[in-house]
């Protein structure tokens, strides 16, 4: 596979890429670069995960190493589970299982906790030399990729450790690329720009699409409006059945027309876990509305949609099939391999977030 095969793999669906000439040369010097994205452990895991599970594929196809970064540190000064480390790791060993049942290849990647890196002094030396030439304000700026304001930094000090954390992450484990959905693009680029005032290597940064939650959203803001499992009537779980698939889908926001401003939910689906998972949306529609209809391209299902040769409740119709196909292997892995869910569960039920 030559370097531009190579590219074209990484770039597939992917939102941004800073910088693809970085990328270019890292794929011509090295063979096996690496690349990583990190995860705060903190609950049941949703369907935006299948879009991060195929990223992660397309890297290790690209000939990457990939590293899936347990952040257990970040999620306690982030108050996640109780603000419970053990709690917190539980959750980890389950999510371990999310990205084997969603096809991560495990001979390709290596799973790590920030444990491992905070008992080394060498840690937090970059720590200290990274914040020593970052500003207060950004890291203010950057508070948001923990899903908080600017301002609720005040609340607690520890939080602004939390993006000077995450940069030296990437330094520390020796990443050539750090991957991440779009929210986390502020801490992406603070690691840049330290690494320019430090002299160190820049890591290049990878983002995929936010997936919508099923309420819709504004196009101009997709980290306030993207799938949450805080909502769980607007997100899909990736243990879902059919039937709550079904249940949650005659609600979803699927305007039968383009517009600017706001998200299709239904048609993200389509276009970032279904064509890529599956390669055709299929719909079996009745024949008195036109017969079963298979859709090879996000391009071909939304001309047909917005050209009115198929309806939302038919559209609706298809993404539920296609989504309960999608999630097939999960169900069977956990039918297999049970324990760590049913250990999350436990916590989740001790800390008030399950009944």
């Amino acid at each position: 596979m030559n370097v531009d095969e190579r590219m074209a793999i990484v770039l597939r669906n992917a939102e941004e890429l800073v910088t693809e000439d970085e990328l270019r040369s890292l794929l011509t010097e090295k063979e096996e670069p690496t690349a990583y994205i990190g995860f705060e452990p903190s609950g049941l895991v949703h369907l935006g995960w299948v879009l991060v599970a195929q990223k992660i594929r397309d890297l290790t196809d690209a000939g990457f190493r990939v590293t899936i970064f347990w952040a257990d540190w970040h999620a306690y000064i982030n108050d996640k589970l109780g603000g419970n480390l053990e709690n917190i790791r539980t959750c980890a060993r389950y999510m371990e299982d999310c990205f084997i049942a969603l096809g991560v290849p495990a001979d390709k990647i290596e799973f790590k906790y920030a444990s491992q890196l905070v008992s080394e002094v060498e840690y937090w030396e970059t720590v200290i030399k990274i914040a020593k030439v970052t500003s207060l304000s950004r890291v203010k700026r950057a508070m948001t990729i923990m899903g908080r304001s600017e301002d609720e930094a005040e609340v607690d000090s520890s939080k602004m450790f939390y993006p000077i954390l995450q940069a030296a992450d990437i330094f520390c484990m020796g990443q050539d690329l750090a991957y991440a959905g779009l929210d986390q693009r502020r801490a992406h680029m603070l690691a840049r720009v330290a690494a320019d005032k430090l002299g160190w290597k820049k890591p290049i940064a990878l983002h995929t699409p936010l997936l919508p939650g099923l309420k819709g959203g504004n196009r101009m803001d997709p980290a306030e409006s993207k799938m949450s499992k805080s909502d769980p009537n607007s997100s899909i779980n990736i243990h879902d059945d059919r039937d709550s698939i079904a249940q949650k889908m005659k609600k979803a926001f699927c305007p039968p027309e383009k517009d600017a401003e706001l998200e299709n939910p239904v048609l993200m689906l389509c276009r970032h876990v279904i064509f890529p998972r599956n390669g055709t949306l299929f719909i079996d529609r009745p024949e008195k509305y036109g017969g079963p209809v298979s859709y090879n391209s996000y391009e071909e299902l939304t001309e047909a949609y917005f050209g009115g040769a198929l309806s939302p409740v038919d559209l609706k119709s298809g993404v539920v099939d296609g989504l309960a196909k999608t999630l097939e292997p999960v169900a069977e892995y956990f039918a297999a391999h049970p324990e760590n869910r049913e250990a999350l569960i436990e916590v989740l039920k001790g800390i008030g977030k399950l009944r």
